[in-house]
Formats: structure tokens, sequence, C-alpha cells
């Protein structure tokens, strides 16, 4: 049911539209009619994942209903999570731009002409060159919308007038691109008034020396570092990976990279599960036996040779700059070198754009924002999940992870957790490193900025946000 009064910041109405383009683009249901080189239908709506509303009915509802109902053909673990508003797209620009045509009705009527006339424009129509922006295009249904952007410099936000909820008090937020060296600075100079950076003891460092002009927030996050290994290249061979495996120096990288920032921060030996999370303990007990606790060069060496890999050239790709990462790296080659392997920086200033998703990676080191949801198993470690970028496969783990989605018994999903890592662990698919420890700095005259461990981190009341006279 959503909130009385809930429009776009065009005035159109959220309701039942809003609801079938959800469920059209998410469920997995309508596809194009060829087949991808795997023989697998191509999906007719681009979607990452497809977990919840692939056994879930279409909504109930017809044209200008604010609540509908919807029915699972078999039990969901994160139903309370779906339709979030994240998910909710204006459908009236989709319908618009796909010809006048309506949504409830051809998703009803599956009138496959129609959702293909959806699907173009929903999959193309808001990737925007950088610096082009369509403001018509991209209305809100928060507190603020988009006003602005300028490539490589900023996006501005200005309050939705047409929000149902209190005004926000700030009628302008700009958010800044700023090298995360930078941004102490920027703070000092009063170009910011609120920086997030990821976790470095220099930037600590910087903002703890502006004294009383700031206010420093930490505190751990539902964001884990990890390396990823590409299974369609050499490291489909298990020696290569549990050879790299053990020469990772995990704790070392915590040590000299995590606990200047935060005291207490701990290598993480699970994937979906943080340290600071109740269960994360038990899990460990049953999935983890610390076989990777301390690198073992010796071991690794030896693998490498039965594998004839010796000398072999691993690349480890991530976004640049970030000057923690490429300290990561550093640590990496200083341990693993030893062992035979010849270590590369292969930073990318588009990692993210072009470089994770093509494959362009032996080893590709970034980090994962996520929740207590269990569903964020399903696109990362299954069999051509939408964000599996390392080809990593085992059909042990899709069931599991199928019998997790569906499985709401929170003592039962414990079980099922551990028995996932364990696999996980057992074929070095993925390697955990160390939970973010959160940072966020704002000038002394800013109110109202409440730092939380969700991905949406920061910005998520942004809409509560001040400046004082002071």
């Amino acid at each position: 049911t959503l909130a009385d009064g809930a429009v776009w910041s065009d005035g159109e109405p959220i309701d039942c539209d809003d609801a079938m383009l959800v469920w059209a683009a998410r469920s997995g249901t309508y596809t194009t009619g060829e087949k991808d080189a795997d023989g697998n239908d191509v999906p007719l709506f681009s979607a990452a994942a497809t977990n919840g509303y692939d056994v879930m009915d279409k909504p109930d509802c017809v044209d200008g209903d604010t609540a509908w109902t919807v029915t699972y053909s078999e039990p969901y673990a994160d139903w309370q999570a779906q339709f979030a508003g994240t998910e909710i797209l204006p459908a009236h620009i989709v319908e618009e731009q796909a010809g006048g045509i309506d949504l409830v009705d051809a998703v009803t009527n599956d009138d496959q002409e129609a959702l293909a006339a959806a699907a173009e424009f929903y999959n193309t129509g808001w990737v925007f060159n950088p610096g082009e922006l369509d403001p018509a295009l991209t209305p809100s249904s928060g507190p603020y919308m988009l006003d602005s952007w300028q490539a490589g410099q900023s996006i501005s936000l200005v309050a939705n007038d047409q929000w149902w909820g209190p005004a926000p008090k700030a009628g302008t937020v700009v958010v800044r691109f700023i090298e995360q060296e930078a941004q102490a600075q920027a703070l000092a100079n009063n170009e910011i008034q609120i920086a997030e950076p990821q976790p470095n003891p220099d930037v600590v460092s910087q903002l703890e020396g502006l004294g009383d002009q700031v206010e420093i927030l930490t505190g751990d996050e539902y964001t884990y570092e990890h390396w990823d290994y590409n299974f369609a290249k050499f490291f489909k061979d298990e020696r290569i990976r549990e050879a790299f495996t053990k020469c990772i120096p995990r704790q070392t990288i915590v040590d000299n990279l995590i606990v200047p920032v935060n005291p207490n921060a701990v290598v993480q030996n699970l994937r979906n599960v943080q340290p600071f999370q109740s269960n994360y303990e038990d899990i460990v007990a049953t999935a983890y036996d610390g076989a990777y606790d301390e690198p073992d060069v010796a071991g690794a060496k030896a693998l490498l040779e039965e594998a004839g890999a010796v000398g072999q050239t691993v690349r480890i790709a991530y976004q640049t700059p970030n000057q923690r990462r490429t300290n990561e790296v550093d640590l990496i080659r200083d341990s693993c070198n030893q062992a035979g392997f010849d270590v590369q920086d292969a930073g990318q200033d588009d990692f993210f754009g072009n470089g994770l998703a093509a494959g362009n990676f032996d080893i590709a080191e970034f980090a994962w924002a996520g929740s207590p949801l269990v569903s964020g198993w399903a696109d990362i470690y299954v069999t051509n999940g939408g964000s599996n970028f390392g080809n990593y496969s085992n059909p042990e783990i899709d069931d599991l992870v199928n019998t997790l989605n569906t499985t709401p018994d929170v003592d039962e999903q414990n079980d099922l957790i551990a028995q996932i890592e364990k696999i996980l662990w057992d074929d070095n698919a993925t390697i955990p490193g160390f939970t973010f420890p959160g940072v966020t700095a704002h000038a002394s005259n800013v109110t109202g900025v409440v730092r939380q461990p969700a991905q949406s981190q920061v910005s998520w009341n942004m809409q509560e946000w001040d400046l004082t006279d002071g």
C-alpha cells in the first residue's frame, strides 16, 4: 500500500502502472524469443536479478490503484524488501516513450508488442552520456529530484515540491566528485560540508587534523572488501586459486590499512555476513577452518609448481584513483611474488564502466555494499548470476541459494549460509577481506547528518540536512 498522496515530481500519481513495470522488468517472465551463447532465453528487460519476483504472480490491481496484492508460488525469504523505492521507476515515462502504451493492460494481457516497446526504453532510455541529463525523463519519487550534471564534477539535486512528506530543509544538495585525498582540504575550505571517503588512514588523519571544524562519525558498514577470481581465465585451475589464496596477506592488510581507521577491525572470514552481526561467529565456526589466517608462501609455491604456473602474471583490477586499494595490491605483490606469481597493478579509471563487466581482470578487487537480507546471494554466486562477474559456477551453490531464498526461518537460513560459505571457501571462489569502517565527516555548522551501515550510506536522510548560522 502506497503512502497517501504519493506522486512523482511531475505530479503523476504513483500507482498500479508502476507496480506492473517493476514486475515485468524484474520477474524474468518476458523474453525476446532469442537464445544467448549458452542456450538460455534472452530476457526482454535488462535486470540485475529476478529473485523474488520470479516466484511472484502479477500484481493484482487496475489502473489508478494505490495498493496491490501479490501471491508467491513458493515462500520468499526477503518478501518484505520487494517493491522498494529504489526499484519503482516511473511507468508513465516508459508508457509515453513507448508510444502511449498502457502497462497495466500490456502486462495483464501479455501484450508482447507493447512490452517490447516498453523494454526498449527501459533498457536504454535512462542511460545518459556524461553531462547529459533530461529531467523530464527522470521524475523523482523522493524528497529531491535531479537538476543538473556536470560530467566529472557534480550532480545537483533540488527539493521536490511534489514530495508528500515533510519538506526538505535544504533547497539544493550538490554531490561533488572529489578524490578522497582532497576531501579534507575541501571541507577546510568550505567547498563541501559533508564527506564520506573510503577508509584510508591518511584521509582520517587529515580529517582529525581539522579539529573542531568538523565532526567525524565512524562505525562498521554492511560493505566488505573482497578479491574475486576470474574463472574464465587461468584461475579456473583450482590449484592456482588455492595458491593465490594462500599468499594473500589478509591480516597484514587489515593491520596496516584498516586498524588505523578502526582499532577493533578484524579479518572478515565470511562474505554476506559481517563480523558485527550476531550470527557471524557461529557461522564462521562451521564454515571456515582458519586455513588462510596467515600467508603460507611455501605451500602456495608448491601448488604453483604442481600446476606448472610459476611466473604466472596476475592482474589485479580495481577502480582508480584509490590509494588504499593501490596499497592492498602492493602488499599482495610483496607476498605472492615470493610464491612465484607476477602480480601486476591493473587499476583502471573505468573499472566499473568496462573492466568488471567485460571480464578485464584476473582478480577483481572491490567491495559489495549489502544489507541483512539473504537474497543478495542470488545474483552474485549462482551460475550466470547478473553480478557473477567471475563466471563462478557450482550446482550445489545454485541449489543452496535457491533454498535460502525460499526459507523465511532465520535459524534455517543460518544453517544454509554456513553450507554456502564452506563451499565458497572450498572452491576459493572469492576471498573476503574486511568490513568497511565507515567514515563520515561534516562541517560543525551542519545538522541532521546521521550515518548508518546500509548501502544508501550518508545520503539516506539528506532531507534532514541543514546549515546553522555558525
